[in-house]
């Protein structure tokens, strides 16, 4: 017997997040239809997260925090969390401002240094 090999890369899509695109402003209908679309993509991907592209959001405002809080929480009960790309910079300052933290495509996660930066030692400091 002989089985034809699935389509696509195992390694890549075992590990790459699904990408679920936020486009215009969203109603409150759609809020909720959005987020029982990232649960699926959580559920059928097995990687625990999915990258939310908010490029296209349009004004970061309220509307955009609900939108966003909603996902995650969404995600966070399904066993997963949301990664944001793309977000504006107003939009990434006014979710800090309310408190609420989320994981950016690029950036350097917690505790971790910068690629390329090096401690400099002063001479006559104690080797550690």
């Amino acid at each position: 017997m002989s089985y034809a090999r699935p389509p696509g890369l195992p390694i890549v899509d075992a590990t790459t997040p699904p990408v679920l695109v936020l486009a215009g402003p969203v109603t409150r209908d759609e809020v909720r239809e959005l987020a029982d679309q990232a649960r699926a993509l959580l559920h059928s991907s097995g990687v625990g997260v999915v990258v939310c592209d908010v490029a296209g959001l349009g004004p970061p405002g309220l509307a955009a925090v609900d939108l966003l809080a909603r996902l995650q929480l969404a995600a966070r009960r399904a066993g997963g969390r949301i990664r944001l790309r793309d977000p504006d910079p107003a939009l990434a300052a006014l979710l800090h401002l309310v408190g609420l933290r989320f994981e950016m495509e690029g950036q350097t996660e917690q505790r971790e240094p910068a690629l390329g930066v090096e401690e400099a030692m002063e001479p006559g400091d104690p080797a550690v």
